[in-house]
């Protein structure tokens, strides 16, 4: 018979290498792209990993994690002994109906992907038993071009006025809404051979976000939410400030 305790100390083991191996790597590319180590904020993405793997994380040192799903995230928190010590994160896309669960459980929503979203969180937020002002907020943005991906559809902004001008007015929209407080964008690149070719959908985000930061300068615009497990160091190569990885420290995921 299985020992709880035996394999739950292997979990922590295993979580705290993967973790000192991340963060060794992080350190590395922040050096070779002149940049502190401390400027990059590392997310364990723990979707579809049990609350005692974010537990072992939490013993290990990490603070920020990341959720894709509320009712996920909902269930997880609940069991975490530890949330005052954590910061969560909710990277997926939210449905309109899950605005209400969402509020006042995540310190940063990564996926607004329209001002219609960003607005439905405003109204939610001005109700009497709401708890916490303002929500703060990514804009998920589609710089790639990809029909799969999520959010603003951006690709070929640089050079596409319409497009351009679109987006600028969805944010100055949205942060006329009294209850939103916008921290930054987020992206996820494609699929790439090697981490490199993804490299100027990193570049393109970073360049919107220093557009914003001219249209919007009383908005700090601080995060650039972009790199996973397969391309976090060319994503802080380009600027990331926040990298959201989750196979690299807690291993394959086993989709039941």
């Amino acid at each position: 018979m299985t020992d709880p305790h035996t394999d739950y100390n292997k979990i922590c083991q295993a979580v705290a290498r993967s973790l000192t191996t991340v963060q060794e790597r992080i350190a590395v590319a922040a050096e070779h792209a002149g940049r502190r180590s401390s400027e990059v904020t590392l997310i364990a993405v723990s979707k579809t990993f049990p609350a005692a793997a974010v537990h072992a994380a939490i013993l290990a040192g990490q603070r920020d994690f990341g959720e894709n799903r509320v009712e996920e995230a909902i269930g997880k928190i609940g069991e975490i002994a530890m949330t005052d010590a954590v910061r969560w994160h909710l990277i997926g896309h939210v449905q309109s109906r899950k605005v209400k669960e969402a509020i006042g459980l995540f310190d940063l929503i990564h996926s607004i992907d329209s001002a219609k979203l960003a607005a439905a969180f405003s109204q939610r937020m001005a109700s009497p038993i709401a708890t916490r002002h303002p929500e703060q907020f990514l804009l998920e943005c589609n710089v790639s071009g990809e029909e799969s991906k999520s959010g603003f559809a951006l690709a070929g902004w640089e050079h596409n006025e319409v497009v351009r001008d679109a987006f600028l007015r969805d944010v100055e929209q949205i942060a006329q809404l009294p209850h939103v407080r916008l921290r930054g964008l987020m992206t996820i690149a494609p699929i790439v051979e090697h981490p490199n070719q993804a490299r100027p959908v990193f570049a393109s985000l970073y360049a919107l976000r220093e557009l914003l930061r001219q249209r919007f300068p009383d908005i700090a615009w601080d995060h650039l939410s972009m790199g996973m497990s397969d391309d976090f160091e060319a994503a802080i190569v380009e600027g990331a400030t926040l990298v959201r990885l989750g196979r690299a420290i807690f291993g394959e995921r086993h989709y039941g």
